[in-house]
């Protein structure tokens, strides 16, 4: 599997716009802060997420930001500095429900 660790990060002008970015990127990833998420995907997924942002933001007023921090591994997670509050990053693979 060629899964990537991704930082996606967004600046929506509309909460409505904001609010369906929001419930997209929970569906694929961790809520990091307010407009922050940590995401492990696989080269067809962040395809179909360009695709989805793309009809979800308005060009001229929105932005999204998408962060490829390399491989998914456990090293990659524990290169993420945090200062302040603490966070403690999933593990990349698959999770039970």
């Amino acid at each position: 599997m060629d899964t990537h660790c991704y930082v996606v990060t967004y600046d929506i002008g509309d909460p409505k716009r904001w609010k369906r970015l929001f419930n997209l990127m929970k569906s694929l990833g961790e809520h990091v802060q307010l407009s922050v998420f940590r995401c492990d995907l696989e080269p067809m997924q962040v395809v179909r997420l360009k695709g989805h942002i793309e009809e979800i933001i308005k060009h001229d007023e929105d932005q999204v930001i998408l962060m490829d921090l390399g491989p998914s591994t456990a090293t990659v997670l524990q290169e993420i500095q945090v200062i302040g509050r603490p966070k403690v990053f999933r593990l990349p693979g698959p999770t039970v429900a």
